[in-house]
């Protein structure tokens, strides 16, 4: 289940395409969007918002609100209005920000009838002041309203860096700006612009750092190629992670199906080579012709990149883990799928949760929209420098229908550390926006935790959006020891089953486990084909008697010992007919595995009746064993004690009019030994000479309880209840004959 996320929303009157956060403040989201040139009623805007609640003129941080009674809001602070002849903004970026102002750059084709003069100034700068913040105390602040000062703001620029189209419809825009993070040592900052809809494809680098627009700050341009174009654009700076120059910078761009790196520095000439460092390959030869597309990519570190590739007609999206060598060739390590909801991914924002930029314990937080208006968050554990072992991705939670339409961007906001970071630091968060062509937009507000937590004794945890979990081989190895125990606990329970129920021989002695009582109600006698039972209790008897007689009956055993032997040679036979499929003709082939499957039906019956007869043959042994052993005497008294306590039980469970097992005690005349089974009603010899207790005569009745007196298995005061439908007989003949031998 995905943990709760405190969000806010709002709608404006035009469409939104772009957004970004200040990179010094997360409180502050810059927006832009329109309804483009000639659309009466729509305006074109460049809006700054804050991502908070106004109490008076303090600004409390947004996600103060989480656990306040206040509703959780987003309040416009300084907007501006573009012209209404002109493109919408299609995408933007902020450069640089102070505590009071920032820089952005944002792609808006000039008017249609600039642009047939050959003028398309498409890149354009502005500055942005917020309002002041003023401190006022609490009764202040509640006797407040919403402030309505705002900033004043400022056109910087504009430029046509882009090659001019020949083509007669001019319809190229500036589908991507991106900007790298400022140097810290000089201060250098790169930008880079890529066409939208241009006849050749080309991406433009510039110097973000200049005061405006003009001819000289472009430091590269890249042309792609007739009827291709860049899906994404991405730069980070080296020298502060490396202590590569000043001004040094790797720059990765993507096309539909390739993926190119390099690195260079400012004022570099000539224009630097890109490397080719990642192509998807072609399917094969009878699958689809189609291949898998590259959305957009991000630098993780500067050899590692994070791809969204959508899959053909579709069919879902992906998440691709590239490592880079020193010369920027790439390798593919990591393969995540997103969720079935996303059939196609429309945006990609990253976050570096980390504490340094060279630290080796980091997390990254990533946002892919899909275009069924959801947004996954997933997390990422890394190490800054290679090689990357074992990166594995954990899906943080999935929003679904966050927008009415299409989301067109998504923004993440930059996590800055805090000074103090322990158990006296505040609650630490990012934020996530996301816009979509309705005309709206929302800012989820995710809570971080410290990792260690605060009560260990790390002085110093790092912040991150989900807890490490554990890594594969030890996630593999708990699997495979649970799974262990989880069988053998199965099995054990199997077996102690089995032996309270009377169906394999005795090695945990669960019996004893169990009271008689207890015990009488759940082990039931089981019943033979021939209408004998096995009784429970001596089931570890009969399994040694039967191995006894099979001793002792070799040709039995030999006979099922030749059937196994042909069952397994016609097995063999049957497993080659069946290869030979591929090889003989339909007829043929039909042919032999018919006659395999006829002999190995034969073979089966064959060994079914010999087990038949194997078994009644072990069973009818049992008596004349445990009669010819003596220390077996007492095992077989026992035998016909259970079996007739078992009867009794049995008798009460049956309705009154069914057709019961009958119970049969006989006398062997020569041993003088008493035995006891089972016999289904209707069997031939089941009733033929036996006699049911209740028919007996009075004092036919005296001899036979005075012979279970003396076996020991029957009491005076257990009564004649237990005996009542049990059948009395002998081997030899009739009751009769026994009660004379008893008598003389």
């Amino acid at each position: 289940m995905s943990p709760p996320v405190a969000s806010a929303k709002l709608t404006l009157s035009y469409p939104l395409y772009a957004s970004d956060f200040d990179p010094q403040n997360s409180s502050f989201l810059l927006v832009g969007g329109g309804g483009g040139e000639g659309r009466t009623g729509v305006g074109n805007k460049i809006v700054m918002f804050a991502a908070q609640s106004f109490v008076g003129y303090q600004l409390i941080p947004y996600q103060t609100l989480i656990n306040s009674s206040r509703k959780q809001t987003i309040a416009e602070v300084v907007d501006i209005d573009l012209s209404k002849n002109e493109d919408s903004v299609t995408s933007l970026a902020i450069a640089s920000s102070t505590a009071s102002s920032v820089t952005a750059f944002a792609g808006i084709n000039s008017s249609q009838e600039d642009q047939d003069a050959g003028r398309n100034d498409h890149l354009r700068s502005f500055l942005l002041e917020y309002p002041p913040i003023k401190r006022k105390d609490a009764e202040e602040r509640r006797d407040m309203g919403t402030p309505t000062y705002k900033g004043q703001t400022a056109a910087l620029g504009r430029a046509s860096l882009f090659t001019t189209s020949t083509a007669a419809k001019r319809e190229t825009y500036q589908r991507v700006t991106r900007l790298s993070r400022p140097c810290k040592i000089n201060g250098g900052q790169l930008g880079a612009i890529a066409t939208g809809l241009a006849p050749e494809g080309e991406i433009v680098l510039f110097d973000a750092k200049t005061n405006g627009p003009m001819g000289p700050w472009v430091e590269a341009r890249l042309p792609l190629g007739q009827g291709v174009e860049a899906a994404d654009v991405d730069i980070i700076g080296l020298n502060d992670i490396d202590g590569s120059p000043p001004g040094t910078f790797a720059v990765a761009y993507c096309t539909d199906y390739d993926v190119h790196a390099f690195s260079m520095t400012l004022k570099q000439k000539p224009n630097p080579e890109p490397h080719f460092s990642y192509r998807e390959p072609h399917p094969d030869v009878f699958a689809s012709k189609t291949r898998p597309k590259f959305r957009a990519l991000r630098f993780i570190t500067p050899h590692l990149l994070l791809l969204s590739q959508n899959r053909p007609n579709r069919q879902g999206a992906d998440l691709l883990l590239l490592e880079l060598s020193s010369s920027y060739q790439g390798k593919l390590i990591c393969r995540k799928s997103l969720h079935r909801g996303i059939n196609a991914a429309t945006a990609l924002s990253v976050t570096h949760l980390a504490s340094s930029q060279t630290s080796q314990s980091n997390q990254l937080v990533v946002a892919v929209a899909g275009q069924d208006t959801s947004i996954e968050t997933l997390t990422l554990e890394y190490a800054y420098s290679p090689p990357y072992k074992s990166l594995k991705f954990r899906s943080h939670t999935i929003l679904r229908s966050v927008h009415p339409q299409q989301i067109t961007s998504l923004s993440l906001s930059t996590f800055l550390p805090p000074v103090a970071a322990g158990p006296s630091a505040p609650p630490q968060y990012i934020k996530l926006a996301s816009t979509s062509i309705a005309s709206t937009v929302v800012v989820h507000t995710f809570p971080l935790i410290p990792f260690p937590p605060h009560s260990s004794k790390s002085t110093k945890p790092r912040y991150v959006l989900t807890s490490p979990g554990r890594s594969d081989a030890a996630t593999m190895g708990l699997s495979i020891i649970v799974s262990a125990f989880a069988i053998a606990l199965g099995a054990f329970f199997l077996q102690a089953f089995t032996e309270i129920r009377g169906a394999s021989p005795e090695y945990l002695g669960a019996k004893g486990w169990l009271s008689q009582r207890v015990h009488d109600h759940i082990a039931i006698p089981h019943f033979l084909e021939n209408g004998t039972s096995i009784a429970p209790s001596t089931a570890a008897t009969c399994s040694f008697s039967q191995s006894v007689s099979a001793s002792s009956t070799p040709s039995i055993s030999d006979q099922i010992a030749d059937t196994l032997a042909e069952v397994t040679s016609f097995a063999s036979d049957t497993a080659t007919a069946a290869r030979e499929v591929l090889y003989d003709t339909p007829e043929e082939a039909k042919a032999a595995v018919s006659s395999a499957l006829d002999a190995a039906s034969s073979a089966a019956s064959e060994l079914n009746a010999a087990s038949e007869a194997y078994s009644a043959t072990a069973l009818s042994t049992i008596s004349s064993l445990t009669s010819s052993v003596a220390p077996r005497a007492s095992a077989a008294s026992h035998h016909v004690r259970d079996l007739l306590s078992r009867h009794f039980r049995y008798r009460q469970q049956q309705p009154p009019d069914s057709e019961m097992h009958h119970m049969v005690i006989h006398d062997d005349g020569e041993s003088g030994k008493l035995k006891a089974g089972f016999h289904r009603p209707g069997k031939e010899g089941s009733s033929s000479e036996v006699t049911r207790f209740e028919n007996l005569s009075r004092k036919e009745k005296e001899i036979w309880k005075q012979r279970l007196e003396q076996a020991g298995v029957w009491a005076v005061d257990e009564g004649e209840a237990v005996l009542k439908g049990v059948f009395f007989g002998s081997v030899a003949g009739a009751v009769g004959a026994a009660v004379r031998g008893a008598m003389g």
